[in-house]
C-alpha cells in the first residue's frame, strides 16, 4: 500500500507541475479504456488535432473476480485444495501524455497483480501521427495514412491481444479468461503503420526481450513482426476485419511470446500441485509451447459486427524449438467468439467461446487441450462492468505421470471491472 501511495502522489505531482486541467479527458488517436474502446482494434487514426499544449491523463482500472472452480485429473500428481472464494483485486494506473501535436506518450503500470503484489511497469510508448516537431507539415503527405509506435511496449502481433484482460484493464473482454495459448509479449521496438481505404500495413521489429539489461551481450536476437488486413465499417450496422500477423525470431536466448504475461491467469490454482502458491504459479489454466530459442507464429483473425451480433476467430500455428530440441515443434489453436450485445447503448450482451490447442509438447506428448466459456454482461455505466462465465476445460494425451492426465477444470467466475 506504501508504494501504491507513492505513485498516486506522484501522479498527482505530474499534473500539477504541469498545470493540468483535471476535466481534460480525450486525446488525439486514443483508444478509450472504457465500454468506447470495445471492438476497438490499433489505436484509431484521425487527421483532425486538438493539440493545444501538454495534456496528461490520469486513468486507471479495477478488478475484482470471486471464484467457484473445482478440479481433478487422474490422481497421478495431487492436486491443491481449492474451494470458493474472492482472488486478490487488482489495478492499474495508467499515464497517456500529448507532449505535441501528433505525438502521445503512454505508460502502463500494475498496481497489484497476481505474480506481483507490488507495483511494477508493464511498458510504456511514443506513438507518433505527425512529424510537424521536425518541421511544420514533414512528410504531411505520408503522416496523414502513417503512425509510429516506439517504446518498451505490448507488441502488435495479431487482434488477439487486443481483446484480452491485461491485468486489471478487463473491460475490452467479454469473458473472464483470456485464450489457452496467450500470446502477448512485451519488448523494445517499433512499429510503423499505415493506414488507407480500410486497409492496414504494419511492420516491426523489437530486439526478442522481455528483461532489458546490458548483461549477457552475445544472448541478443532480433524479432521481426508484420500484419496485414482489411477493416471496413460498411454502412451503421455492418462491419468487416479480417488480419493476419507474424511474429519470427531466428534465434533469442529466451522466447516469451506465451509467457511473457506476468499479470497471470484469471483460474487461479487450477490443475496445479499441493505445494503451489497464486504468486509463483501464476499461469494456472493456459499452455505454453516451450518454443524458447526459435519461433515462427502466424496468427489469423477474422471480425464480423451485423447490428448487435459479432464474431471474432483466431487460427494460430506456431512452429519453433528450443536449443536442445534437434527438430521444431508445432502448436495449433482455434478459437471462436459469438457475442449477441443488446441494450439501447449495448450494455447488455451474451456470448459464447470455444477454444482448442494441439500440440506437441515438448514432454513428447501429442497433446489437446480444449475449453469452453460461457458468458453474460452488463455495463452499468460506461466505466462499470459486471461480467459472469461458466468455463470448462480438458486436458487430453498426457502421459500417465503429468499433473494433467486426464486433467479438468470447471465452474463459475464473476468479474467486476471499473475503467476510466
Amino acid at each position: 500500500m506504501t508504494r501504491i501511495f507513492k505513485i498516486t502522489v506522484l501522479a498527482l505531482t505530474v499534473l500539477v507541475g504541469f498545470g493540468i486541467n483535471a476535466q481534460t479527458r480525450d486525446l488525439d488517436n486514443f483508444r478509450q479504456p472504457d465500454q468506447r474502446g470495445v471492438n476497438v482494434f490499433e489505436a484509431p487514426k484521425d487527421t483532425v488535432s486538438t493539440f493545444n499544449g501538454v495534456k496528461v491523463r490520469v486513468g486507471g482500472s479495477s478488478t475484482l473476480q470471486f471464484q467457484a472452480i473445482d478440479h481433478e485429473n487422474s490422481g497421478a500428481v495431487a492436486l491443491k485444495e481449492i474451494g470458493s472464494n474472492f482472488n486478490l483485486a487488482t489495478a492499474n494506473l495508467d499515464l497517456d501524455v500529448a507532449l505535441y501535436d501528433g505525438v502521445r506518450m503512454h505508460l502502463r503500470t500494475y498496481l497489484s497483480s497476481r505474480h506481483h503484489p507490488e507495483p511494477y511497469v508493464k511498458g510504456g510508448y511514443f506513438q507518433i501521427d505527425k512529424l510537424d516537431f521536425i518541421s511544420e507539415g514533414f512528410l504531411s503527405g505520408f503522416m496523414k495514412n502513417a503512425t509510429i509506435k516506439i517504446g518498451h511496449m505490448e507488441n502488435n502481433y495479431g487482434d488477439a491481444h487486443f481483446r484480452r484482460s491485461d491485468n486489471a484493464q478487463t473491460i475490452y473482454n467479454p469473458f473472464i479468461g483470456n485464450l489457452i495459448m496467450d500470446a502477448f509479449t512485451t519488448e523494445v521496438g517499433a512499429e510503423l503503420y499505415y493506414r488507407k481505404n480500410g486497409f492496414i500495413g504494419m511492420v516491426g521489429f523489437t530486439n526478442g526481450k522481455l528483461n532489458q539489461a546490458v548483461d549477457n551481450p552475445d544472448t541478443g536476437g532480433a524479432s521481426f513482426l508484420a500484419k496485414l488486413g482489411y477493416d471496413k465499417q460498411f454502412n451503421d450496422d455492418f462491419r468487416f476485419r479480417l488480419t493476419g500477423s507474424i511474429y519470427n525470431t531466428g534465434a533469442v536466448r529466451t522466447s516469451y511470446l506465451y509467457s511473457a504475461d506476468r499479470a497471470g491467469s484469471r483460474y487461479y490454482l487450477v490443475l496445479e500441485d499441493e505445494n503451489a502458491t497464486t504468486k509463483n504459479n501464476f499461469r494456472s489454466g493456459r499452455y505454453n509451447p516451450a518454443l524458447n530459442n526459435e519461433i515462427t507464429a502466424i496468427m489469423f483473425n477474422p471480425f464480423v459486427k451485423y447490428k448487435g451480433l459479432e464474431f471474432f476467430g483466431t487460427i494460430e500455428t506456431a512452429t519453433g524449438k528450443a536449443n536442445a530440441e534437434t527438430d521444431d515443434r508445432t502448436a495449433n489453436q482455434f478459437a471462436g467468439e459469438l457475442i449477441y450485445r443488446f441494450g439501447q447503448t449495448e450494455n447488455f450482451f451474451l456470448g459464447a467461446r470455444y477454444n482448442k490447442v494441439d500440440a506437441e509438447d515438448a514432454s513428447g506428448d501429442d497433446i489437446e487441450i480444449s475449453r469452453f466459456q460461457l458468458g453474460a454482461g452488463w455495463f452499468m455505466t460506461k466505466n462499470i462492468l459486471m461480467k459472469l462465465e461458466y468455463v470448462s476445460q480438458k486436458h487430453d494425451g498426457y502421459n500417465a505421470t503429468s499433473i494433467f492426465n486426464d486433467g479438468k477444470f470447471n465452474g463459475l467466475m464473476a468479474e467486476a471491472v471499473i475503467s476510466f
